[in-house]
């Protein structure tokens, strides 16, 4: 896939952050549990405590003057384009910072693909070889890339490597992993991004 398709799939295909809540608030509620095998019924279990993440963020979340004083000297139209997926926990602990950041700036256009839908543009992004998401990618206005993030701070990759050197599984270094999100409530994510925005 060109550059150009690519930012074309992103324009045609991608949809807002309030239809990605939206979509993910009505498959929690309206989905008939019985009809999905185990996998999925994991799936929407992660949806749901994940919607309750997001809205927890977005109400207590404000961003920090650093952030808005960067985010004010974009003069030019931006695409920033995240591969996500509903039931990611690392999306949920992530995205309503990169929304609301977005919304401070008239020039940045937020799009949201589901990556399970778009392997093909995912697989461009690869992770140590891996679809990691979520998978923040900018453009400038003519769709050339202009920084990656994902799919989690630089502190918390940290601590997954070293939990994981521990001997932790999944579920134990996940648990480790969201109560570190709750209480860091975002700094780490904005010094990342910060030094992305200033790069």
């Amino acid at each position: 896939m060109s550059q150009t398709e690519l930012i074309e799939n992103v324009k045609n295909k991608g949809i807002s952050f309030e239809q990605f809540n939206d979509q993910a608030d009505a498959y929690s509620i309206d989905i008939d549990e019985s009809s999905l095998d185990e996998v999925a019924k994991k799936k929407l279990g992660f949806t749901k405590l994940n919607q309750r993440r997001t809205y927890r963020i977005l109400k207590t979340y404000n961003v920090s003057e650093k952030i808005k004083e960067a985010v004010s000297k974009i003069a030019e139209p931006q695409i920033w384009m995240i591969l996500t997926e509903d039931w990611c926990g690392d999306s949920a602990q992530n995205l309503p910072y990169l929304h609301k950041i977005s919304q401070l700036n008239d020039h940045i256009d937020l799009k949201l693909l589901y990556r399970d839908d778009n392997l093909e543009i995912i697989d461009q992004y690869l992770t140590n070889g891996g679809r990691a998401i979520p998978k923040l990618v900018m453009f400038d206005k003519n769709g050339n890339e202009l920084f990656q993030w994902g799919p989690r701070p630089e502190k918390a990759k940290k601590l997954v490597a070293q939990w994981k050197a521990e001997g932790d599984t999944a579920d134990q270094f996940n648990e480790k992993l969201h109560l570190w999100y709750g209480r860091n409530r975002g700094k780490a994510f904005e010094d990342d991004f910060l030094k992305l925005l200033n790069s």
